[in-house]
């Protein structure tokens, strides 16, 4: 899905949970403690990625998982 690049609008806390989706995709994660970061993308491909801290991170997430995840102070951004 190609999309114009525009601000987020908002962004809400996540609780990493194996099992919980977000309330809807994300178009971005923000992290404030940098670590690896295990996610379902929107399509329903999981991986592990490494994110730096402080930075939006574009991508369509729709879980994050709490098994794998090392970084802290997640943020959705829609």
């Amino acid at each position: 899905m190609i999309e114009s690049i525009s601000p987020i609008r908002h962004s809400v806390a996540v609780t990493p949970h194996d099992t919980n989706n977000l309330s809807m995709a994300c178009r971005a994660l923000l992290v404030g403690v940098a670590g690896n970061v295990k996610v379902m993308y929107e399509n329903g491909t999981v991986d592990t990625v490494y994110l730096a801290a402080g930075l939006w991170h574009g991508m369509y997430v729709l879980r994050v998982y709490s098994t794998d995840t090392a970084a802290t102070g997640i943020h959705a951004g829609y």
